[in-house]
């Protein structure tokens, strides 16, 4: 009975240590380690499926897929520090002045294009933080609605590609990164839509918290907001094209294409005459300790499910999930309120490499497309970075926000954007073909209709005769 019970005291474990707050690598290494020894004691688990563990790590540090993230990350802590944000958004929010609410629906565009290029959410963020939190402020903007909007136009870089999100979750259900970044882009235009939809509404109900920028502040004429736009645009545009173009025409590997967008960074960031060996460095650093981050995670998690599957709690999870009332539309309510709980207490990669192992074959089972699983789980999971107290956005804005900024606006600012966000994934489960109408199908094959012939072999075939040579 005991041994019956060990997958759910486990995954019980597991949750307890990571709620305490230990490392997340090491807690999962660790409860894989002990309840695996515990199981052995008790005739539960077999000694053998240790011996696929080394095969296990080494799977992991020879992934290329993976090698993509150090790439986007070292190609997004680059443009973090070449200027192009500042360009852009100066760009933009002359052209947005006159209209209210403008310096808003700036950030939101500038984020949204930044968010193409890095795929990470702390360069957005913080970028975005230092560069537009005190023009808003010095025109009146409401507090709240500032730091709201800053938080959720980086936020939207996990949804829109090459997110860092949508490469882990590709390898994680075993789905191609083109496919998931295909199915990302109808979702990521109809997110941007709601944000701007919403800054619409605020600047009919509350239209003293987002003023039109004065008369004396838009000092650009048309020609030189034409430039500076066009200027900082096309840079832009040809590094997206880089990145994500060479993807969907096949012409290069996420991998390679991240490869490609590191170099662009560069060259972008010398062009801006702001590329330094300090810069370097510090973009270095920052990878590092991100792709360092990743793999130990990776590590840890490998260690628990090999474990958790070895005492059936793979079975267990299926059974609880599948015996939810509705089918599938039951299990794809559960998932997301679940998900959007957990992101109280973990990022978007500890969800990845935890939760999602566990998930995908119940999805998959159920008949559920994984790709569309996969973007809307990627919109839920946004929601990590925006919860308070413990979205990872709203630290980066504390970190980076003036000592006037209240951590309260920063808090109440963040709900009305989480609650959109929610409002997308309903959107996507409503309305499925908004992330596969982008998605090539492929050609249905019958498995019942495929024939294999197997060539007869002769019961007495002829013997060699002694008298001729052996063939060389």
């Amino acid at each position: 009975m005991t041994a019956s019970l060990l997958g759910p005291i486990m995954f019980g474990a597991m949750v307890v240590f990571l709620m305490i707050g230990f490392p997340v690598a090491f807690s999962l290494a660790a409860v894989g380690l002990v309840f695996g020894f515990v199981g052995i004691e008790l005739g539960a688990f077999q000694p053998a499926f240790m011996q696929a563990l080394g095969a296990r790590v080494y799977g992991i540090v020879s992934n290329d897929l993976l090698l993509a993230i150090p790439f986007f990350t070292f190609m997004g802590a680059v443009l973090e520090r070449g200027g192009l944000a500042e360009d852009l958004l100066d760009g933009m929010g002359q052209l947005f002045g006159p209209v209210r609410g403008g310096l808003a629906y700036a950030v939101i565009f500038v984020g949204a294009i930044l968010g193409a290029i890095t795929g990470t959410v702390a360069a957005s963020v913080i970028a975005m933080g230092l560069i537009s939190m005190p023009i808003m402020q010095r025109y009146g903007y409401d507090m709240k609605l500032t730091t709201g909007v800053i938080a959720a136009s980086g936020t939207i870089t996990q949804l829109i590609p090459p997110s860092l999100v949508l490469i882990v979750l590709a390898d994680q259900l075993g789905r191609s990164v083109g496919d998931m970044y295909a199915g990302a882009i109808g979702p990521s235009i109809v997110q941007l839509l709601l944000f701007c939809g919403f800054i619409a509404i605020v600047s009919i109900v509350k239209p003293d918290w987002v003023p039109a920028l004065p008369a004396s502040a838009r000092t650009l004429s048309g020609r030189q907001l034409a430039i500076k736009i066009v200027g900082g645009m096309v840079p832009s545009v040809a590094l997206i094209f880089l990145v994500l173009g060479t993807i969907f025409l096949g012409l290069a590997t996420p991998t390679e294409a991240g490869a490609m967008g590191a170099i662009g960074a560069i060259a972008l960031s010398l062009a801006h005459r702001r590329m330094s060996w300090a810069v370097l460095w510090e973009s270095m650093e920052s990878t590092m300790r991100l792709t360092a981050m990743v793999v130990f995670i990776l590590i840890g998690a490998t260690v628990f499910t090999l474990v958790f599957r070895g005492l059936d709690g793979d079975l267990w999870i299926e059974s609880l999930l599948t015996a939810l009332p509705g089918g599938a539309t039951g299990f794809l309510v559960f998932v997301c309120v679940f998900v959007f709980f957990l992101a109280f207490f973990l990022d978007f990669f500890e969800i990845a490499f935890i939760v999602i192992p566990l998930l995908a074959p119940i999805a998959h089972k159920l008949g559920i497309d994984l790709v569309w699983f996969g973007v809307l789980l990627c919109v839920v999971m946004q929601t990590s970075f925006m919860h308070p107290p413990f979205g990872f956005a709203l630290f980066y804005l504390r970190g980076i926000a003036p000592p006037s900024v209240k951590s309260s606006d920063i808090y109440w600012g963040a709900f009305p954007w989480v609650g959109l966000q929610m409002l997308m994934a309903i959107i996507i489960v409503l309305w499925p073909e908004l992330v596969t109408f982008a998605i090539d199908a492929a050609p249905a094959i019958d498995a019942d209709s495929i024939t294999i012939e197997v060539p007869q072999m002769d019961d007495n075939p002829p013997s060699l005769d002694e008298d001729e040579p052996a063939a060389q």
